[in-house]
């Protein structure tokens, strides 16, 4: 009977293998081919729709792709995390469920998705409940702001192109914390207790030295519009010398660092998972939940790293611009290779502490990136 069910797995296996590698390739060309689909859009939209409804329907159809985005991220995020972690540890990873184990992730969530939804008897139900919309509306809603692109009559490639963009996102992120603190305080539960009020100090003191990192970069070109700060970075040798990365060395070098370990502790990534401490608090903040509820929690935590690394690209690394011209995928290209990184160190550090996490934040980053601001402004005042 097993080998039986194996042989006709063996037999679907092949067919539906074809199935992320078509979605994938997809999103990508998608992704390529942004200017051109959004010209075409926009034609349309002004032929066939209402004066009065075109911006609605434009925002809608914005809000439809990137988050068709965002939903695939994390099954191939997760994907490509657990082949990371197999190489790491000199091992294979997930090979079965399709070539390579590409169609596990599918399998997982297929999984999830008929898993019976649990609520502890003795919960804040509301609170449980709501907290992991918050947490996936959160990291969702800070999207909006990120520009993937400028077509070739100025257009910028954005749900919302806000003029304060980057203030737009620092108050946005805070939702994060929000939505974990909500849950550790709803599910009753000790241990999600914990797990919430240690991703409460943590986020909120991480939170600091990211703005401060960030108005490193608005001090130098002068704008809180990411269109603008991108412009700022084109041009130069190759198409990369006047990415931020490489002015004042090494002083944007340093806040770049640093803004990528912000962003890790902001996401709760190694070595600054405090909140979700396996090894201390059973899971953390989402110990009580199951099934999709907790597959949100993933959802979200996926999609803040996507957001942090598109974000590190667009202030540091020159966005969309590349010595290959300019174009959406290349900050895309730049933002998954940050994750990847995000995935290596995850496999190679060790925990740390909460005292140890807490003095990296107020002894080190904190005054680090107050000085970084406050030598690149005289800098940019003398020069």
């Amino acid at each position: 009977m097993i080998t039986r069910f194996r042989q006709v797995e063996m037999r679907l296996m092949g067919p539906l293998t074809a199935i992320p590698i078509v979605l994938a390739t997809v999103v990508l060309v998608t992704i390529a081919a942004l200017p051109f689909v959004s010209a075409v859009l926009s034609e349309w939209i002004r032929d066939a729709v209402p004066a009065g409804l075109q911006h609605a329907v434009a925002v809608t159809l914005g809000t439809v792709g990137f988050v068709a985005v965002l939903a695939l991220n994390p099954i191939y995020a997760i994907w490509l995390e657990r082949k990371v972690a197999a190489h790491v540890q000199d091992r294979l990873g997930p090979m079965r469920v399709g070539w390579h184990g590409l169609l596990q992730s599918f399998a997982d969530g297929v999984k999830l998705l008929f898993k019976e939804d649990l609520v502890p008897k003795d919960a804040d139900r509301v609170l449980f409940r709501l907290a992991p919309m918050v947490a996936i509306a959160g990291a969702f809603a800070a999207f909006v702001v990120i520009p993937w692109g400028v077509r070739a009559d100025g257009a910028v490639l954005a749900v919302s192109n806000l003029n304060i963009g980057v203030l737009y996102f620092i108050a946005i992120t805070s939702i994060g914390a929000l939505s974990v603190l909500m849950a550790g305080w709803g599910s009753n539960n000790k241990y999600a207790l914990y797990g919430g009020m240690r991703a409460a100090a943590q986020m909120v003191s991480y939170e600091i030295p990211t703005a401060i990192l960030v108005l490193v970069v608005v001090a130098q070109v002068g704008s809180l519009s990411l269109p603008e700060i991108v412009a700022a970075q084109a041009g130069g040798f190759l198409g990369i010398s006047n990415w931020l990365v490489f002015q004042l060395f090494p002083l944007n070098l340093i806040a770049f660092v640093l803004f990528f370990i912000c962003g890790l502790a902001e996401t709760n990534r190694t070595p600054f998972d405090i909140p979700e401490a396996e090894s201390e608090l059973v899971a953390g903040f989402h110990t009580e939940y199951s099934g999709m509820r907790f597959a949100f929690f993933f959802l979200a935590e996926y999609g803040n790293m996507l957001l942090i690394s598109m974000l590190a690209a667009l202030l540091f690394l020159g966005g969309w611009v590349g010595p290959v011209g300019s174009n959406p995928l290349l900050l895309f290209a730049k933002a998954f290779g940050l994750v990847v990184v995000q995935m290596w160190l995850r496999w190679t550090l060790p925990r740390l502490r909460v005292d140890q996490l807490m003095a990296v934040c107020w002894k080190y980053v904190i005054p680090i990136s107050f000085f970084l601001l406050v030598v690149v402004a005289v800098l940019k005042s003398i020069l």
